[in-house]
């Protein structure tokens, strides 16, 4: 059983001075060719310390794109036999705490240059308070891309608020080689 630690009263005052925003557009996502890809899971990344369901996704198609090859480039090695499908989600939040920017972030206690690093403590401090505090997800900068990403909090998201609009199979090699190009 994991020990609940406090939540810092500062952070929690500084993202209940934020209104929220609403957002509808659609996003990127990619998940294994098995897996729904409107379920969320507590993946203990960056905006989730594991306790609460989330989905990531994208603005940017190549957002997504470079945010998963990044973390299956940490393998030893890349996996060939695993299938990814690249889906676009059409979304629609009420209440999503925007971060604008790195500006932004370091006011939140962010340091630019652990941003895009695995250090995820504070990240994940500032995602379990703005789920606690009602938010339906947060629009933060990627750490990978120069977009920014959408993380939905599953329990704050209805089920008619998000659509797959098209999905395709991913080809890992032809998206690293465009990439180089």
């Amino acid at each position: 059983m994991t020990e609940r630690v406090a939540r810092d009263l500062a952070l929690l005052d500084l993202l209940d001075a934020h209104d929220g925003v609403a957002f509808e557009g659609e996003v990127w996502r990619i998940v294994r060719a098995e897996r729904d890809v409107l379920q969320g899971y507590a993946a203990g990344a960056r905006w989730d310390p594991g306790t609460f369901d989330v989905l990531y996704a994208s603005l940017a198609r190549d957002g997504a794109l470079a945010e998963i090859h990044f973390h299956l480039s940490r393998q030893p090695v890349f996996p060939s036999k695993m299938r990814s499908v690249l889906h676009r989600v059409a979304v629609q939040t009420q209440r999503t705490l925007r971060i604008a920017d790195l500006a932004a972030l370091e006011a939140l206690g962010i340091s630019r240059e652990s941003y895009p690093t695995l250090s995820y403590a504070r990240c994940q401090e500032i995602g379990d308070a703005a789920q606690f505090l009602g938010f339906d997800g947060i629009l933060a900068p990627s750490a990978r891309w120069d977009c920014h990403n959408l993380v939905l909090f599953s329990d704050r998201i209805a089920a008619d608020a998000l659509r797959v609009v098209d999905s395709e199979a991913l080809d890992w090699g032809a998206w690293r080689e465009r990439v180089r190009r």
